[in-house]
């Protein structure tokens, strides 16, 4: 399976089939009217089976920049299906007061090639509420955030990676040259201390970089633009 980050929550995950998750369009105007830096680049000429948004914020929901005529899934729970099989969408909170101050999140669980993917989106709550693991079941690839403000920092997705087990950590949603509104992911890599594989580029494919349930990798990619 290959995998690649468009920056923030973005990322297309491909095998035969190809899914989208969070994509967002052209953010600079957006950006600046709230007075944020988001310097990543538009997502532009690209196409997917099925697209997935967690929730609707204008950095995630972007649907109409992705080609192909597919299938979207938004801001929704329940086990559905699509042109990769069973997703499965758990109701989460994209902060620790009960949705009350940010709104709903969903989580999306899929698999490709063999491999069961979890995204968290923009995950707020202090920690998983059981129901929500016992949802989430086996994961393989992990992609976390860890910026902390808007979402889960450090500790607390440290402290998530371990409850879950994937083989493989992609952390997300973190301070880069690009954003200047989050915090950067390494607070998240001190606490959870697990291997770290720093990629040159934007994307890769993921077979010979998974770890162990016991022992997982962590994969950083570069930033995209740069």
């Amino acid at each position: 399976m290959r995998v690649r980050w468009f920056g923030q929550s973005a990322f297309l995950f491909s095998d035969e089939r190809s899914v989208f998750v969070d994509p967002f369009g052209d953010m600079g105007s957006l950006a600046a009217a709230r007075g944020l830096q988001f310097d990543y680049p538009p997502i532009d000429g690209l196409s997917a089976d099925l697209v997935l948004v967690t929730h609707e914020h204008f950095d995630h929901n972007a649907v109409d920049v992705i080609g192909g005529s597919p299938v979207v899934l938004r801001s929704t729970a329940g086990r559905l299906e699509s042109p990769v099989g069973e997703v499965v969408a758990v109701a989460s909170e994209h902060d620790d007061v009960a949705g009350t101050e940010r709104g709903p999140n969903t989580i999306f669980c899929f698999s490709l090639d063999g491999l069961r993917i979890c995204h968290l989106g923009d995950f707020g709550q202090r920690a998983l509420r059981p129901e929500q693991h016992e949802a989430i079941g086996e994961v393989d690839v992990l992609c976390v955030p860890v910026g902390s403000g808007p979402t889960i920092g450090g500790a607390e997705a440290a402290a998530l990676v371990r409850e879950l087990a994937p083989r493989l950590v992609v952390p997300m949603h973190y301070r880069t040259d690009a954003v200047n509104f989050l915090e950067p992911p390494d607070a998240f890599l001190d606490a959870l201390g697990a291997p770290v594989q720093r990629l040159v580029e934007s994307e890769t494919e993921t077979e010979e970089l998974l770890g162990s349930r016991a022992e997982p990798n962590v994969l950083l990619f570069a930033q995209p633009g740069v």
